[in-house]
């Protein structure tokens, strides 16, 4: 494969959407691996504009990801500080 057919490969599999929409996965790579044969640059506009298109229908279709932002990030450190706070005794006790 070519450069951006690995590109999209790799995006493909990080998305975890090929199994959800296998046809248009598959479609996607071939679009690449079109881009990066040699050939006209008309030719290659057109499979790059439609690739755009594919890779964002299989965006919108890849499962939320369970890793958290920063928010969560930043209520997980909260909630330990809180927990290591509650479990040292007051003092005068």
């Amino acid at each position: 494969m070519g450069a951006v057919a690995d590109k999209i490969t790799e995006e493909i599999d990080s998305l975890r959407v090929a199994e959800i929409a296998p046809g248009l996965a598959q479609l996607a790579v071939s679009l690449a691996e079109s881009i990066d044969e040699p050939g006209g640059p008309t030719g290659k506009s057109n499979a790059a504009r439609e690739l755009r298109q594919v890779m964002t229908d299989l965006r919108k279709l890849a499962p939320v990801a369970q890793e958290g932002d920063g928010v969560d990030g930043i209520a997980g450190n909260r909630a330990e500080r809180k927990a290591r706070l509650r479990s040292v005794p007051a003092s005068g006790e």
